[in-house]
């Protein structure tokens, strides 16, 4: 399995699809099929029935998973691409734009 550059908590922009340029945190990974859950994103409605834990039942709006290549990290309110190096003996993640360690 791919090494994933993009977190939990993250705080991402939306680069492809019908949120393009949107942002939001992400809420959580799937990493085997490689999509990420952004809160606020790709929202869609869902109709439920009754039922012990949902006793009024009706239409609920959630988010749906996008594809990870579809969002870039946000450092400092601007899109970059993230990286790995080196930091003594552990390996963190940098911000390419401008080279600052972000974890």
């Amino acid at each position: 399995m791919a090494m994933l550059k993009i977190k939990k908590g993250d705080m991402v922009k939306v680069i492809a699809g019908k949120d393009k340029d949107k942002e939001g945190k992400v809420i959580a990974i799937n990493r085997k099929t490689n999509r990420i859950l952004v809160e606020g994103i790709n929202m869609i409605t869902k109709h439920a029935k009754p039922s012990m834990s949902n006793q009024q039942g009706g239409i609920i709006h959630q988010e749906a998973p996008i594809h990870i290549s579809n969002v870039m990290y946000l450092h400092k309110g601007q899109p970059t691409r993230v990286g790995f190096k080196m930091d003594g003996d552990k390996k963190v993640r940098f911000a390419k734009s401008t080279g600052d360690i972000i974890d």
